[in-house]
């Protein structure tokens, strides 16, 4: 294949695009990464930055017992920049990688516009052409245009399901003579902790959560006919892994109290024992003047969103500087669609990233893109296309997407319940996921080590 026509094109400029795009470019493609935003909003952004984190700032675990903390180690193995600049970008977090949201999308912007081989284009895609290689990663908030190309290129009706993001509050409007800082199994009470915590007992934590069910929400009807102006129709439900906090809390009086407010481990240095519940708070930026309401996510308006957690004990102030709302992610049903590649079967040269691809978190956002990315230069510069190991998290997160059961399919995460089963009979929990730990890095170092 001659120079000229060495080129790819990539289309969304999030985690997946921005990793695509570095990866093919630095493997001597000349990438055209193109993202509509400012030109164009989606809802749900706030601006036009490239790889704007929309809901939590945390990347997840980076514990080497957690499927998480894997998938982050093989990306580094592989030379991931989105982790490099996460890292960067990294606050206090306890044992998880959370980042400050504007250096995290900074050090992105600054790598990706200095690179020679990267031509940044701010416009919408509207047409996927026919005779490219292309990497479709537009996302879970994706403009109507090319979500109508999708279907048509996949054949189906895209499927889409309701997701929600948690407020962000200032950190001076926190009563800190209530909350306090913890993490948790701390051994020490005087030990500051990465969380801040606002502690319930029995009657305040069952008042607040008559409360959240009862609150009004933004009409489902409204919101369903603003985001499918223009989007052909498809599958509308919540997503299992980001329940909206108020639907979580209407499913029992303790759902609440064993999920997002669970207190294990935490001692409120006041009494000198666990709280009834908890609410965590997590540093939103590297200044720490932000923190959001951790697994908060919320559909309330935003006057109830005040009424209600205000009655969180230590939030009585509290100052909003981000309400929690709804947002349409879209995403295609991959089996059948994808191989384990990330190659659409039945139009060999365009590659899928990101959510869109059904993949769920940040860091399996940033796992398709890198794969994508590789293969779509692969395929350019002629040769065979990469299919990770399954043993690996990253490997067997795509091949479960592409070969799960389509009729019930839902993004998946990173975890270790995809992975082929190890022959050894263990009980401890904690000790067989460290097996599947170590399985899953010694094949990504000799994969990695053979293929890059």
């Amino acid at each position: 294949m001659s120079e000229t026509k060495k080129t790819l094109t990539v289309i969304g400029g999030g985690l997946a695009g921005c990793e695509a795009a570095w990866q093919a470019a630095e493997r001597g493609i000349s990438v055209k990464l193109y993202e509509m935003r400012p030109e164009v909003s989606t809802g749900a952004h706030t601006g036009g930055n490239l790889a704007e984190l929309v809901c939590s700032n945390s990347l997840g675990s980076n514990l080497k017992d957690r499927a998480s903390g894997v998938l982050k180690e093989e990306l580094r193995l592989a030379g991931s920049l989105l982790v490099d600049c996460a890292e960067t970008a990294a606050v206090p977090a306890g044992n998880a990688l959370a980042v400050d949201r504007n250096i995290f999308s900074s050090e992105i912007e600054k790598h990706i516009l200095s690179h020679p081989n990267i031509q940044l284009i701010r416009e919408e895609v509207r047409q996927i052409p026919a005779d490219e290689t292309i990497v479709i990663a537009s996302g879970p908030l994706s403009s109507p245009a090319i979500s109508d190309e999708i279907t048509r290129l996949c054949g189906t009706d895209n499927l889409f399901f309701f997701d929600a993001i948690a407020p962000i509050i200032e950190y001076s409007s926190i009563d800190l003579n209530i909350a306090y800082e913890a993490s948790r199994y701390s051994k020490n009470p005087d030990d500051t902790g990465d969380y801040i915590n606002c502690p319930f007992n029995q009657e305040e934590y069952e008042k607040f959560v008559d409360a959240l069910i009862n609150a009004q929400r933004i009409p489902l009807k409204s919101f369903e006919e603003m985001i499918n102006s223009g989007v052909s129709a498809g599958k509308m439900s919540f997503f299992e892994g980001c329940l909206p906090v108020e639907v979580l809390a209407a499913r029992s009086l303790q759902a609440l109290a064993f999920g997002p407010m669970r207190p294990v481990g935490l001692i409120d240095p006041r009494t000198g024992k666990r709280p009834w519940a908890v609410l965590q708070l997590r540093q939103d930026n590297l200044s720490g003047s932000l923190y959001n309401l951790v697994g908060f996510q919320t559909n309330l308006l935003q006057k109830e969103q005040e009424r209600v957690f205000r009655m969180i004990p230590g939030l009585e102030n509290a100052q909003f500087v981000r309400y929690g709302q709804m947002h349409r992610n879209t995403y295609i049903c991959a089996p059948g669609i994808l191989n384990a590649s990330l190659q659409m079967i039945n139009h060999p040269s365009i590659f899928f990233a990101g959510q869109l691809c059904g993949v769920e978190g940040y860091m399996g956002n940033i796992a398709a893109g890198l794969l994508a990315g590789i293969n779509a230069a692969r395929m350019i510069n002629g040769q065979d296309l990469l299919v990770l190991p399954e043993e690996m998290v990253s490997g067997a997160l795509f091949h479960y997407i592409a070969t799960a059961e389509a009729k019930h399919f839902q993004p998946m995460k990173a975890n270790f319940g995809i992975l082929p089963p190890i022959s050894e009979k263990i009980r401890s929990k904690r000790e067989r996921y460290m097996k599947y730990s170590e399985r899953a890095l010694e094949k990504a170092e000799s994969f990695f080590r053979e293929t890059l």
